[in-house]
Parts: structure tokens; C-alpha cells; sequence
């Protein structure tokens, strides 16, 4: 039983007749009139115990865009149902509207809409129904709950998709559909052509040289069908919150651009998400099927707070990828976790793989650097100077020992990264 405002305001009228006939019996008689009024108003409201609820929709929704989950009530009573509905999801599904009027004629149904506008990454869910049926009177009515099953993922922005277009103008052009070659070790033969000034001496192509009357040079474009294994360290360090989003968040978004920018220049692209144990992986997904698949494991994906298993990480990448492949590590720069951790294994890696670290920049230590004016902010400014340094540091240590090194803040990570993998497929390191 439930009782609403009416209820309330009949018993705040009932002090009049106390007032002016003041005794037991006036009360008794108030109490008892309004106790008629609230079972009879209970006794003609529609049950709810028995009301058939389900839900359709949306099942997967981007971070920051929405998505609308629909709520079927059916009243199978021959009662109309009429009252108040509730319908709670967890706080970070941003569900709206937090209550609703339901009106269900007896042996109908309805359709009550909730828009979803989540602020967290994962799988959300509702918490329960509550429906409050009221009776004719307005006083009075029945509320029952009830657990109606279902899950929206809320997948990855991928906010920097918007640098697409322009890193794949740049990569036909770099794949000679507008017509430009590149030469370098490792890259497919395409044709022959005369010798200029400025060509490596290696390209000669010394017998077709020798049936002609001028000196012969291949030309030769990037490979395709090359591997790019992506790796997310998921450990204590991506947990550090640079603006609003954890490091991992600006990883996933760098992960989303590269894969795909690698999967249109014909490459084949892998996931691997690890701290102490694999959190997830993609392998030998399709082109057209690349980026739902990443979505869908990342989606899922939180910052665990232990410092990750290098000697984990670097097992598996050796495991899944067998042949040459270029091998991109998100991870930290800081330096005590790559020096104890990562870089006492890199000999393995580097002798098999082209290897990448990427990581993410704070551009508040940065703006620390430059503070002045006070004691305080030339504390500030040491501590971030000393920051940078150390970082500079690890990213020279990884570069001495044949790493490429990506280190840019959030909004700028994804096409650095982008651009990296371009230079390298121009130099035929891929």
C-alpha cells in the first residue's frame, strides 16, 4: 500500500472538525473516514504484481551520445492502471526521465521510453521497476517492484575519428594510388624506372640495366598483410586521471584510430589488454568487422590498480605474434615501472618486432613548469620540471635501445600515434 499527497491533505482537513468538536470521539471519527477512504481507494487500484513488463531497444551506445531503452507494460487485470512509474538504472546510465505517468486501459499495454546518456564506459543496467497504481480517489494505491532484466555497453568514444579522412589521404598517397612510391627495405617490388639523382644505389636493378642504355632502379610500395599487435596495459599507471578520463581512456581512443588506419592500408590488426592476467583480446578479426570487435572488448576494460606483469606481457605478444609485426605498447613512461619492468625484456621483443611506446602526456605538468610568481608555484614548477626530465629520460633509454617513442598529451596522442605508423610504413620498417 502506498499513500500519496491527498492522503495527507484529507488528514490535515480532518483538525477542523477536531478543532471545533474536541474530544476522542471527533478523532476516532476523522481517523476512521479517512481509513474508509484509503481502503476503498486500495481495494479499486489495479494490481501490480501481475503486470507483464519487458524491454527493447538499444543494447550499445557510444560514451556521451544517447541511447533510448523502450519499458512494454501490460495490465492484464481488468482493472485500469493508473499511477506512477519508476523505472531506476544505475547512476551512470544518466537515465531520464527519473519517474513517468503510466495510464493502461484493462487487457492493454504501453510503451514508456527512458533515455540513456551514461558517463562511464562498461555495462549498465537497470535496478528494478517500481509501479505505483492508484485508486479512483487519488488517496491511495498498491506498489510492487519488479526486475526486468537487460544491459546497454557503453562503448569507447572514439573521439579522434574525426582525424581519419586526412591520415588516410595520406596513407594512399604514401600507397601510390595518387601516384607516389616510397622505397625502403622490406617493402613490395612495384616497377622499374630510370635512375635520378638522389636514388639509393641499392634499388639498381643491375640486369635490367644492363638491357638498357641508361641505369635501371626498382620502385617499390609498403607492404600489406602486415600484423599490428596492440597492446593496452590496463595497470596501476593507467589508472592516473589526466583531465576528466583515466590514462586508458586516451589509449583505447589512440588504439581505435590506429586500428583503423592499419586495417585500410591491408594490415591486420590484434588487441591485447593486460596488467597481471590477459583482460582481453581480439585476434584475426575481419576488416569490416575490426572496429565493432575492439569496441566491444574495450568497452568493458578498467584500470586495474597493480603494477602489470612485464614478464607476462612480453610472453604473449612473443606468443601471438609469430612473424615480424610492429608491436604498439600504451603504456607508462614513468620510471620506475619501465626500468624494473619492461626494459630489462626488450632485447627479446626488439630482436623479433618493430616496437612502438606510446604514452600519455599530462598537459598539466606542463603548465606547471612555467608557473612562477609565488613560493608555491616554483615548488610546482621544480616538481614538474622534474617530471618532464625523467620522462625524457625513459624515452631515450627506449629509443638507445631501437623503440620508437610516442609521447603526447590526451587530445593529441591518437594521430601522433597515427603518424607514427604512417612514417614507419613510408620507411619500410613495416
Amino acid at each position: 500500500m502506498a499513500l500519496t499527497g491527498r492522503a495527507a491533505l484529507l488528514a490535515l482537513l480532518g483538525v477542523v472538525p477536531v478543532a471545533l468538536l474536541p474530544g476522542w470521539p471527533a478523532v476516532l471519527l476523522v481517523a476512521l473516514a479517512l481509513a474508509v477512504l484509503v481502503a476503498v481507494d486500495v481495494a479499486l487500484a489495479a494490481p501490480v504484481g501481475g503486470l507483464r513488463l519487458a524491454r527493447r531497444g538499444a543494447t550499445a551506445v557510444r560514451l556521451g551520445e544517447q541511447a533510448e531503452v523502450a519499458l512494454v507494460v501490460g495490465n492484464p487485470s481488468t482493472r485500469p492502471l493508473r499511477g506512477v512509474l519508476r523505472d531506476a538504472w544505475v547512476p551512470s546510465a544518466g537515465a531520464s526521465p527519473a519517474t513517468q505517468v503510466v495510464d493502461v486501459p484493462a487487457g492493454e499495454q504501453r510503451v514508456l521510453t527512458t533515455a540513456l546518456r551514461p558517463t562511464r564506459r562498461g555495462d549498465r543496467t537497470p535496478d528494478r521497476v517500481t509501479v505505483r497504481a492508484l485508486g479512483p480517489l487519488g488517496v491511495a494505491g498498491r506498489q510492487g517492484r519488479h526486475v526486468v532484466p537487460w544491459s546497454v555497453r557503453v562503448q569507447p568514444a572514439f573521439a579522434s575519428r574525426r582525424h581519419l579522412p586526412e591520415r588516410l589521404s595520406r596513407l594512399r598517397t604514401l600507397d601510390g594510388l595518387q601516384a607516389a612510391r616510397t622505397r625502403g627495405q622490406g617493402t613490395e617490388f612495384d616497377s622499374l624506372r630510370d635512375y635520378v639523382a638522389g636514388d639509393d644505389v641499392r634499388s639498381i636493378d643491375w640486369r635490367a640495366t644492363a638491357r638498357s642504355t641508361d641505369v635501371v632502379v626498382r620502385t617499390w610500395r609498403p607492404e600489406r598483410d602486415r600484423q599490428v599487435l596492440v597492446v593496452l596495459d590496463t595497470g596501476r599507471t593507467s589508472a592516473g586521471r589526466v583531465g576528466d578520463a583515466p590514462r586508458l581512456d586516451a589509449a583505447m581512443d589512440a588504439a581505435l584510430l590506429l586500428a583503423a588506419l592499419a586495417s585500410r592500408a591491408g594490415d591486420r590488426v590484434d588487441l591485447l589488454a593486460v596488467d597481471r592476467r590477459t583482460r582481453a583480446s581480439v585476434e584475426g578479426a575481419g576488416r569490416d568487422e575490426l572496429l565493432a570487435r575492439l569496441v566491444d572488448a574495450m568497452a568493458v576494460l578498467e584500470p586495474v590498480l597493480v603494477e602489470s606483469d612485464a614478464r607476462l606481457l612480453v610472453a604473449e605478444v612473443l606468443r601471438r605474434a609469430r612473424r615480424r609485426s610492429l608491436v604498439v605498447l600504451l603504456t607508462s613512461l614513468d620510471a620506475a615501472p619501465l626500468q624494473e619492468g619492461l626494459l630489462p625484456l626488450l632485447p627479446s621483443l626488439t630482436a623479433r618486432h618493430t616496437v612502438l611506446v606510446a604514452s600519455v602526456g599530462d598537459p598539466r605538468v606542463e603548465e606547471m613548469r612555467s608557473g612562477r610568481g609565488t613560493p608555491e608555484a616554483v615548488y610546482d614548477a621544480a616538481a614538474a620540471e622534474r617530471a618532464a626530465a625523467e620522462r625524457r629520460r625513459s624515452a631515450a633509454l627506449l629509443r638507445r635501445r631501437g623503440v620508437e617513442v610516442v609521447d603526447a598529451p590526451p587530445a593529441a596522442l591518437a594521430p601522433a600515434l597515427a603518424d607514427a605508423y604512417l612514417a614507419l610504413k613510408a620507411a619500410g620498417r613495416l
